[in-house]
């Protein structure tokens, strides 16, 4: 290998800063992306939001009731009218709904307006952390092993897709996985647009 491939191998091995307006979590339920990200957000002096409760607030519905009257489609709706609201400011840090990675135009809106971390958890994990979780739509079944594993398969790839960071949880607290993310971030992301 030549010197100069040599050096441009480095260069591309080494994260480069990424800078962009808002820091945005996505990943699958039971991945961290509130708890992690309020922490977050204390730490870079970011405003939270959690984009499921924003929707919540805007239609005076919770996810369930949503899901009940207008179905999964009908959500998802709301769900990008909120992404594209929050993410046209700067300064935030958003936690995504699992599913929010769906819509293509909604990936497209994160990784234009935001530094992407994809929180990644394992089966054993998800199943372990939401065992009490009697609110999310998609888990009101009996066999949530394999409803995850289903949502794991599609949405999986298009995490990888848009994320610029990928940080695993399993077996970290929120505050261990929200240290470790920090580190990480000072390293690869600035805050771009958003006067000091």
């Amino acid at each position: 290998m030549s010197v100069a491939a040599a050096a441009r191998a480095v260069v591309l091995a080494s994260p480069a800063m990424n800078p962009a307006p808002n820091l945005v979590l996505v990943g699958p339920m039971g991945a961290g992306k509130t708890s992690i990200g309020r922490r977050l957000a204390d730490r870079f002096g970011l405003r939270f939001v959690d984009a499921d409760h924003h929707v919540e607030r805007r239609t005076g519905a919770s996810i369930a009731a949503i899901f009940e009257h207008v179905g999964e489609a009908g959500f998802r709706e709301r769900e990008a009218a909120a992404l594209a609201e929050l993410l046209a400011g700067e300064g935030l840090l958003l936690a995504t709904g699992g599913g929010a990675v769906l819509g293509e135009a909604n990936r497209r809106l994160m990784h234009a307006r935001g530094f992407v971390v994809y929180l990644r958890a394992g089966l054993e994990s998800q199943l372990k952390r939401l065992q009490r979780d009697r609110a999310r739509p998609l888990l009101q079944r009996p066999d949530r092993e394999q409803v995850l594993r289903e949502l794991a398969r599609v949405r999986e790839p298009l995490y990888r897709e848009v994320a610029d960071l990928v940080l695993d949880t399993d077996g970290l607290t929120a505050a261990e996985a929200a240290g470790r993310l920090g580190l990480q971030l000072a390293d690869r992301w600035s805050m771009k647009g958003v006067a000091a």
